[in-house]
């Protein structure tokens, strides 16, 4: 059986790699991945408006990966819209890139569930094989981790290579054209990057409690025998 410093830091991982199990279920749930301000090009150009009116043409957006809602703003009041990303937003989009990114994150789902394991595992018992011991905690953590890391570079790479904030505002629209002005990433990205995070924290736990603890000796005071005590 582990001692009560390694079984305290080894329940400290399991916490973890379960913190950033549930973020990752909320960051996939949560809409707001991304936010960003949009404007309609078409009517700054039919009324040729000036710096001061173009606030007039500024509309709203956020968006997950799932789902998100669009403000429009054309000149004549505020038009709110929602959206879903399946079955046909997709396809505007770099569909193979978008499902990769969910791809990536439901394996990292699975990833935190086996790292959470392979701590509780280690905090009831030794393991016989050293690829179930402390390395195969480290092990599990780095790809989970890795992979969440991977889903934000692609989720990034979607935002700035792949113009993916214009291509979700300019979806069904006939008329009018926008124009991305302002782009900010929201709650649901940086739970992500929490997520990531905790197993880079884990690492960390794991190699703390692997520092062996100094020995506690205790003084024995030997009995001196006496000729006297031998007579008695």
């Amino acid at each position: 059986m582990p001692g009560w410093f390694k079984k305290a830091w080894y329940g400290l991982a399991s916490l973890l790699s379960f913190s950033s199990f549930i973020l990752i279920i909320v960051a996939l749930a949560v809409p707001h991945w991304l936010s960003g301000k949009i404007l309609c090009q078409t009517g700054v150009d039919l009324v040729n408006a000036t710096d001061p009116e173009l606030v007039k043409f500024i509309g709203d957006i956020y968006y997950g990966l799932f789902r998100g809602c669009k403000v429009r703003q054309c000149g004549l009041g505020s038009r709110q819209s929602q959206f879903t990303i399946f079955p046909h937003l997709v396809k505007e989009l770099n569909a193979g890139l978008h499902v990769t990114i969910l791809l990536l994150l439901f394996l990292a789902l699975a990833l935190a569930l086996v790292s959470m394991g392979f701590a509780i595992l280690n905090m009831i018992q030794v393991p016989y094989q050293a690829v179930n011991g402390p390395g195969g905690i480290c092990l599990w953590n780095v790809l989970a981790g890795g992979v969440v890391a991977l889903a934000i570079a692609s989720f990034t790479a979607a935002v700035k290579f792949h113009d993916l904030t214009e291509r979700i505002a300019n979806f069904q629209e006939k008329l009018f054209r926008f124009v991305v002005v302002e782009e900010e990433y929201e709650e649901s990205f940086w739970i992500c990057v929490a997520s990531a995070s905790a197993h880079a924290t884990n690492l960390v736990v794991v190699a703390i409690s692997q520092i062996p603890l100094p020995e506690i000796k205790t003084k024995i005071e030997e009995a001196t025998v006496t000729a006297e005590d031998i007579l008695y």
